[in-house]
């Protein structure tokens, strides 16, 4: 059986799964409560988690791949969801909320900034495999 990261495989799964759940709100749920502007927004949510856990999902299967460069890669990508997805769906649903947002503005930002470091780090990883 070829090698693979375990936790990095199982974790974009689970991702991937709640990615495609997200999206069907996003898609089925979302238009009576919020604005077209506030969807779109959501969807660009949506799209930046698809996209950094198929990226997780392809790192954990490639095994050339040194581990410190798939575990930072791993650590950048988790908290660029967290924090660039993961604001932007709160502040997608601020008008549904009873408490002011704002304070998440910052956040997404900070989230693309580590989304570009992880790329970085494994372009770093990459360049890097055969300077022994």
């Amino acid at each position: 059986m070829p090698e693979f990261d375990k936790k990095i495989t199982v974790t974009a799964a689970l991702l991937l799964a709640l990615t495609i759940g997200l999206g069907a709100f996003g898609a089925h749920g979302l238009e009576k409560l919020v604005d077209a502007e506030a969807i779109a927004t959501f969807n660009t949510g949506v799209r930046y988690q698809m996209y950094h856990s198929l990226g997780l999902l392809v790192l954990g299967f490639a095994a050339a791949i040194p581990k410190s460069t798939r575990k930072w890669v791993f650590r950048f990508f988790i908290f660029g969801i967290l924090f660039f997805s993961g604001s932007i769906y709160v502040l997608s649903l601020k008008s549904l909320l009873s408490f002011s947002v704002s304070f998440l503005g910052p956040v997404t930002p900070l989230g693309g900034l580590l989304f570009i470091v992880g790329w970085l780090r494994l372009a770093y990883g990459l360049l890097t495999i055969n300077r022994g």
